[in-house]
């Protein structure tokens, strides 16, 4: 039995959503009408998983999850809007601590409710079982039991730079293939941030979301590494340092130009589960530079996309790497790459730009 608070201040999404798990006779339901409530549920309740929704009033979404990694750390799962602002405060939900998302409904929200279900429903259950890193932010946690927490700061990475111009150059030397799904975007930040500025190769990254947030989570990323980052919302071509991450809501296709490597957002191959697909990427990125030239990277993430693909490019004389359970939020991808004996590398999050750097420069 999974132990879930629901906590929202809209009482119309509160009924639909006990509505929604109660038809699931897994969980255990608790609810809470705003973040203080929640806070006071931690003790009382102890849920295994708790969705929380963004925009409350009084203690917010973030500044709750905030409060909740501090005080006591359990898989979270963000309800959030479909818009630009949403998109950033999610990014930030995820940057301090979250496991995942949903994003709500707009319009007539009781009427979509059961389209939603079965993805809320699968998403909490994965994240009920998921890792919480239980170092996250472990000097504030001690602080915060000795000194209180009035004045402990929201971890906050938020940042914009303008997106690249590109230009066309010569063949490249290799290729990035990097892909990720729940719990992602932090493990994104810690790859491509450990990387150095003259990173000779592209980048190319299938991080499973929205198109409305798949844009701000490459903004957020340009401001925090130091390659150039771009989203892939047009023919973008690559180059030597250039991160392009794939459009949400699509698949993105890589293609040779007579300019050189281009990559292309693509309509969503219905065959595949996940998109952006990470395996339909490393797959087009075969077809473009020999396996020899081509790097995969398989992060955390519920289910099995991009195993196939990067188990069959290591076979082939490719160098792949899977991050390892020990710091997975979920170890479904880089698990199945992994069983698969695809992994020329399996890896703790914090090394995994290390051992990047390393085998780009070796060959």
């Amino acid at each position: 039995m999974i132990k879930l608070l629901v906590v929202d201040d809209s009482a119309l999404m509160r009924r639909l959503l006990a509505d929604v798990f109660g038809r699931d006779d897994g969980f255990e339901l608790a609810f809470a009408r705003d973040g203080v409530e929640a806070l006071e549920r931690l003790e009382t309740f102890r849920p295994d998983v708790i969705t929380l929704d963004i925009n409350m009033p009084g203690l917010n979404g973030l500044e709750t999850l905030d409060r909740i990694m501090l005080e006591r750390p359990c898989p979270v799962v963000m309800l959030s809007a479909l818009t630009t602002e949403g998109a950033d405060e999610t990014l930030e939900a995820l940057t301090l601590g979250a496991v995942d998302f949903v994003a709500k409904p707009t319009g007539a929200v009781s009427l979509k409710m059961d389209d939603l279900a079965d993805q809320l429903i699968e998403t909490v259950r994965s994240a009920a079982s998921a890792r919480v890193r239980r170092t996250h932010r472990l000097a504030e946690r001690v602080r915060m039991k000795t000194q209180g927490v009035a004045h402990l700061p929201m971890a906050s990475s938020r940042q914009t730079v303008e997106p690249l111009d590109q230009a066309s150059g010569a063949d490249l030397p290799g290729l990035v293939v990097i892909g990720a799904s729940t719990g992602g975007p932090p493990a994104l930040d810690a790859v491509l941030g450990a990387l150095p500025e003259d990173f000779p190769w592209p980048v190319v990254v299938a991080q499973h979301m929205p198109a409305s947030f798949t844009g701000s989570l490459a903004r957020r990323l340009d401001g925090f590494c130091r390659l150039r980052v771009v989203e892939a919302a047009r023919a973008t071509r690559l180059e030597p340092g250039l991160v392009v991450v794939a459009r949400g809501d699509a698949d993105m296709i890589l293609s040779r130009r007579a300019g050189g490597i281009v990559a292309l957002p693509a309509p969503q191959d219905e065959r595949r589960r996940w998109h952006p697909s990470v395996d339909r990427l490393v797959e087009s990125a075969r077809q473009v530079m020999p396996a020899e030239r081509l790097a995969g990277v398989l992060l955390t993430g519920m289910g099995n996309d991009g195993a196939t693909a990067m188990a069959a490019l290591k076979a082939d004389g490719g160098w792949t790497i899977a991050e390892s359970e020990q710091t997975a939020i979920v170890w479904g991808m880089p698990g199945e790459l992994a069983r698969a004996d695809g992994a020329s590398v399996v890896a703790d999050l914090g090394d995994v730009g290390a051992h990047l750097a390393a085998a780009v420069r070796a060959r």
